[in-house]
This record gives C-alpha cells, sequence and structure tokens, in this order.
C-alpha cells in the first residue's frame, strides 16, 4: 500500500522533498542580468536565483535572491512560470521564475557564491550551453524572449 510519499512504516521509501527556488528574469535594453558561480567545482551562469527559505512568501524570496546575488534592489512585475526539474540523480527542483526590473546601482556585498555579475544578450548566455547551471536557465530565457507573462495575483501566501 502507498502512502502518497509521506515516508511512514520501515518499508516505504523516504520522503519526497524537492527544492523550491524562485529566479528573476530581469532585462534591460536587450541584455540579461546573469549571476556566475561556482557548483559542484566549475563556473557556471544561472538568473538571480536561490532557495524559498523558511517563513518567506515566494515575492520576498525572489526580492531577496537578487538583493544578495546582485546588490540590486528588485520590483517584481509578472509570474514568468513554474518549473519542474528533475536531475540524473533523482534531486528534484521547482523553480518559480519571475520578470520585473532592478533600480539603481548594486550595493552591499553579494553572496559569497557569487564571482561576478554581468549584462548579456539571450545569444552570448546561450551561446555556450555547458556553462548553464542548469537546463531551466535556458528554458526561462526561452518563455521570457516569448513574452509568457502571468500575472502576480495568480500568487496566494496562506
Amino acid at each position: 500500500m502507498r502512502d502518497g510519499g509521506r515516508g511512514r512504516g520501515p518499508h516505504l521509501p523516504a520522503r519526497f522533498s524537492p527544492h523550491v527556488t524562485v529566479a528573476a528574469l530581469i532585462e534591460r535594453d536587450g541584455l540579461y542580468l546573469v549571476v556566475e558561480e561556482y557548483s559542484a567545482g566549475r563556473l557556471v551562469r544561472n538568473q538571480p536565483a536561490g532557495h524559498l527559505e523558511r517563513d518567506e512568501t515566494l515575492l520576498e524570496a525572489v526580492v531577496r535572491e537578487v538583493r544578495e546575488e546582485t546588490g540590486y534592489a528588485f520590483t517584481p512585475e509578472a509570474l514568468l512560470g513554474v518549473y519542474l526539474w528533475q536531475r540524473e540523480d533523482g534531486e528534484t527542483y521547482l523553480r518559480v521564475a519571475f520578470t520585473g526590473q532592478v533600480h539603481g546601482e548594486p550595493s552591499g556585498e553579494l553572496d559569497p557564491d557569487i564571482v561576478r555579475t554581468a549584462w548579456m544578450d539571450a545569444e552570448q548566455l546561450l551561446a555556450h550551453p555547458q556553462r548553464l547551471r542548469s537546463p531551466l536557465v535556458a528554458q526561462c530565457l526561452e518563455d521570457h524572449r516569448a513574452g509568457k507573462r502571468l500575472p502576480l495575483d495568480l500568487l496566494t501566501h496562506l
């Protein structure tokens, strides 16, 4: 008998716990804000992104992540999409991606994992797919370029 993945009983699999992350697609004059960081020992490119933390909303999480990873103040304007990705090793990520704008100049210290931030056009970013942190980076960029946008009021925090 299955228990819906709750992991009860000695013969049932461990509880399924996907990683919930947020990301920001920030475009200015045809350029996208990206971060370069080390992941599994290699330098990769990603949108400003990170994990949802306890007691915060998805909007609070994406604003925090953009500030921590780029130094910019970020205003979410639309929901880009919700993405489910399962890595080959079985780790699963649920990414909630937003679009919006940054304001002012970057300030403050960046997350220590960030090597640098850069503004790149889509062709620069996609020219080296092996340098992308995950396939989510390219998919979110493609969806943004295709004009996908959903209203923020679709999100409910109880």
